[in-house]
């Protein structure tokens, strides 16, 4: 199992988190057009369109996202 956060904008709030057995590049095979397309025809996506985008792409593989954990100080 890999896990893997992703970033996709200049702003690390927006990053997200998966549980996968998926590499880094089936990853980046999927995820990269998505995010271009977004940067030059302005198609707006969120984070649960990249995820499905992976499920689909690979329907037989474990893919669970996770959001940011809440911080627990002490």
């Amino acid at each position: 199992m890999n896990l893997f956060r992703i970033n996709t904008t200049a702003f690390h709030e927006e990053d997200f988190t998966i549980l996968t057995n998926l590499n880094q590049e089936q990853i980046t095979d999927v995820i990269t057009p998505i995010v271009n397309e977004e940067r030059n025809d302005g198609n707006c996506y969120d984070n649960d369109d990249l995820v499905s985008a992976l499920m689909k792409a690979y329907p037989n593989h474990f893919i669970t996202h996770y959001n940011e954990p809440e911080m627990i100080s002490i």
